[in-house]
Formats: structure tokens, C-alpha cells, sequence
């Protein structure tokens, strides 16, 4: 299992109260020495909960020891200012923004050189949306895409499956550790996407405190689907007035990434057809066609929608490699 000091550092920095995502971008991100680290935590904490160097030492081999419990599950450790730290997509703020992943599979499929599309969607779909979203994740794989969900029931799982199927490549977004893949029901098919030239990818190297906890996981890999995305597309979903009131409710992570996505600036894209106006699985599929930035995808014809999708993806990359580049020269 590959990790670093720096790695090592972040998650214990997070340990200390009061440290979140934001604080360690802004202090972190150059790879500070511990003993940096420990004085700017003090310049954050109050008198009482101020650290020592022995205290931050302490800490950091608690956490390097629960490394030895997941090492034959995880590949590696990587986190933000070290040079394989994917570059995320999109305008996001520092809060939302991951530090520390922890990967099985190939990490360079989060690279801006690929053009990574989520496709997601409800957890109960038909045989109709599932014959439907198999032709369009067919069709970018074709284009080369790599195929980004979150390995859950349903769509998620339509998405990945035929990304497989297909001989692409495909990330998985988990909302626990690889210890622990969530839906059970999946873990098959987690160990076949990494042994597939494919990516798990979590944010968590434990197991959640509590169920609010969980619940909040869950939430926080809807955001991560968005930002590894040049492109969102919805196979089916319900929005929060839909008629099945109790499959809305467990199907809110569609709902979730497609507004940071909105929020981000990352184009989102929806399958749909006029045979699915009476279906309520399509209701966020129809709201999201009012915002007239919304690709609508024929699954019937899709090519022409999944074309424009990448063209948009391509002039994105080129104009981040050029900025990239320009940075780099002064």
C-alpha cells in the first residue's frame, strides 16, 4: 500500500478540532514538515487544546497503524499537493473540495486527459430505463468516455456493469472505506472494476461513527461524482414531489449530484424520451429539461446528443491545458 508522510500529516491534522477541508488547503497544500504543521494548528486552536510535536507524532502512528488493517484492500494513499492528487473539474469551493483519497485500480483515470462522464440515476429502474442508459453508456464508451458512478443499486450499477461490458473504463465512488464496500450486494462487482483497469476511489479509512455519519458519507460522494465529471447525464429519477413518495426519499444522491454539479458549472445531460412523459421515475428528468443548458439525450438516437456532450468536454481540457501552461511560465 503506497502512502506518504504528507498523507499521513493531513489525516492527522483532522484529527484536531475544528479542522476541515478548507483549513488544509490553505495551509497545507505545500507539503509542510509536522513540525510546521503543529504551529499553524496552534495559531487555529484555543489555549486549551493546543498540540505538541509529541502529541501530533502520537497521533500520526495511531492512524499508520490502522493502515496495516486495510493494506491488502487499498492500493494507496494520495492527497492534495502531491503530484497523482487528481485535479478536479468544475469551479468548487476549498469546503467541498476532497484532501485525502484512498484507491484501489488505476488513479489515472481521474486525470484531465481522460473525458470522465458520471452516469446516474434511481435505484429501482425498469427494464425500459436500463435497456436505455446501456445504449448511451454503450455509445461514450465507444467515444472512448470513462464511465464515473457510485456503485450503488440500480442505475449506478446498469452504468458500471456496461462500461465493463463494453471493454471501458469505469470509477467507482464510494461512500465507505475498501474495506467495507457499500451495497454489500456489490462487492463482486467492486473487485471486478478493479481488476478491470478500472478505480474505487473513498474519502474513508474507517467505519462511520454513526448513522448520521453514513448518511452524510452518502452525501459527500454525490459532490465527488460531480467534480471528477467533465459531464453529468441522469438515466431516470424522481424529484421531491414525485407520486412514489417513499422511492423518492431513498433516491435523493441523483438530486444531489446533478445540483453540485449545477453549482460547479459541470454540464449535465439527461436521457429521455416522449414515451417516458407519464412515467414519475422521469420527474427530475423533466425538471432538469427546463433549465435550457440541460442536453436532452434520444436514447434512440443518442450520438448526436453524446458528440456534442464531448466536444463541450474537449474545448474545456484544451482551455485548462493552455492555463496550465501560461501558469507555468511566469
Amino acid at each position: 500500500m503506497k502512502y506518504t508522510e504528507h498523507s499521513l500529516n493531513i489525516l492527522t491534522a483532522l484529527e484536531f478540532n475544528g479542522i476541515g477541508n478548507a483549513w488544509v488547503i490553505r495551509n497545507l497544500s505545500h507539503r509542510p514538515p509536522y513540525e510546521e504543521i503543529v504551529t499553524l494548528l496552534n495559531n487555529k486552536l484555543p489555549k486549551e487544546e493546543q498540540a505538541t510535536n509529541e502529541t501530533f507524532i502520537r497521533v500520526r502512528k495511531q492512524i499508520e497503524q490502522k493502515f496495516t488493517e486495510i493494506e491488502n484492500y487499498c492500493d494507496g494513499v494520495t492527497a492534495i499537493g502531491e503530484p497523482d492528487f487528481p485535479l478536479i473539474r468544475g469551479n468548487v469551493p476549498d469546503s467541498d473540495k476532497p484532501i485525502v483519497l484512498f484507491y484501489k485500480g488505476d488513479l489515472s483515470l481521474l486525470s484531465k486527459k481522460n473525458s470522465n462522464v458520471a452516469v446516474i440515476g434511481l435505484l429501482n429502474p425498469d427494464d425500459h430505463t436500463c435497456n436505455d442508459e446501456r445504449k448511451v453508456v454503450q455509445k461514450l464508451v465507444e467515444k472512448n468516455a470513462v464511465i464515473v458512478s457510485g456503485l450503488a443499486m440500480g442505475c449506478d450499477t446498469v452504468a458500471h456493469k456496461q462500461a465493463l461490458l463494453s471493454l471501458g473504463a469505469t470509477v467507482a465512488i464510494l461512500p465507505s472505506p475498501l474495506t467495507d464496500i457499500l451495497p454489500a450486494s456489490n462487492r463482486d462487482l467492486a473487485e471486478e472494476i478493479a481488476s478491470n483497469d478500472g478505480l474505487l476511489i473513498t474519502e474513508y479509512y474507517e467505519p462511520p461513527k454513526n448513522h448520521n455519519d453514513l448518511i452524510s458519507r452518502f452525501i459527500k460522494r454525490d459532490r465527488l461524482q460531480a467534480l471528477f465529471s467533465d459531464a453529468v447525464i441522469l438515466s431516470a429519477s424522481y424529484t421531491p414531489e414525485s407520486i412514489d413518495k417513499k422511492s423518492r426519499k431513498i433516491d435523493s444522491g441523483s438530486r444531489h449530484a446533478l445540483e453540485k454539479a449545477r453549482q460547479y458549472g459541470i454540464s449535465r445531460a439527461v436521457i429521455y424520451d416522449e414515451n417516458n412523459k407519464e412515467n414519475p421515475k422521469y420527474d427530475l428528468n423533466r425538471e432538469l429539461i427546463k433549465d435550457k443548458t440541460t442536453l436532452v439525450i434520444n436514447p434512440h438516437q443518442p450520438e448526436d446528443a453524446i458528440n456534442q456532450i464531448l466536444q463541450e468536454v474537449e474545448k474545456t481540457t484544451t482551455s485548462s491545458s493552455n492555463q496550465d501552461i501560461q501558469s507555468s511560465l511566469f
